[in-house]
């Protein structure tokens, strides 16, 4: 199996060395290329076709949603999209756009799969979502948002292309340790400050990871359990408010 040079270091180098050669390896390492090489690694092992089967039951329960059907005909983006089809699943919204600050290279590399998701893929910046103001009716992002380098200028940038009552719908890695393609190390105080106190939580759910194999098995067995630092997952939906 190939391996990207990320997932090398992950699986291969214990965890006290990462921690002395992690600073210094993020200083050589370019975080688009790093992420461009892992997408590359996962179309070798989909044997070149993106597989996306899995989005729709993750989505879904990251939501509390049994269906689609409060899609439906709906404006609905993915922030951090990757180029895999995230919402191909989603056939009752009205418009599918997948929001990533490498859209443009994926439709380069991975042409034939980009062009049959069914979705609009739209390159964003480190600063800016090429979207009107309150343009999308629900935004989604699982465990994405830890890639940029600014957090707070983007969490602004989803909340004012949401439209006022529109709906946040996320997944954020609580405690990783900051890599090149994960700059951001992140917490619950920061994703409040940032994000979460801008808008009217509804749901949230937080626990820690589950096996390598399946990290986000507590969530669907119901065992949520979790200490503050230590790594885990928070999953929340929330609400723009109406001025």
């Amino acid at each position: 199996m190939y391996l990207s040079i990320e997932e090398r270091f992950k699986k291969i180098i214990p965890e006290p060395i990462k921690k002395i050669i992690r600073p210094v390896r993020n200083l050589f390492i370019k975080k688009n290329e790093t992420e461009l090489s892992f997408w590359r690694s996962r179309f070798q092992i989909d044997q070149g076709k993106f597989k996306n089967s899995h989005y729709q039951q993750l989505m879904l329960a990251i939501a509390a949603e049994s269906s689609d059907n409060f899609l439906k005909g709906k404006i609905i983006a993915d922030f951090g999209c990757g180029p895999r089809g995230s919402l191909v699943w989603a056939s009752s919204a009205s418009l599918r756009i997948g929001i990533d600050v490498l859209a443009d290279l994926y439709a380069d590399e991975f042409s034939d799969n980009i062009t049959s998701h069914g979705m609009i893929y739209v390159k964003s910046t480190e600063k800016v979502i090429p979207l009107p103001s309150n343009f999308v009716d629900i935004m989604f992002t699982i465990n994405a948002i830890d890639h940029v380098n600014d957090f707070p200028q983007m969490c602004n940038e989803i909340i004012r292309v949401l439209k006022e009552g529109g709906e946040f719908i996320g997944s954020f890695n609580l405690e990783e340790p900051a890599s090149p393609c994960e700059p951001q190390q992140l917490n619950e105080k920061i994703i409040k400050e940032n994000l979460l106190n801008k808008l009217e939580v509804q749901s949230y759910r937080i626990t820690k990871k589950g096996p390598e194999s399946n990290p986000y098995a507590p969530f669907f067995e119901g065992n949520l359990s979790y200490q503050v630092g230590e790594e885990g997952f928070l999953w929340v939906r929330a609400r723009k408010p109406s001025n």
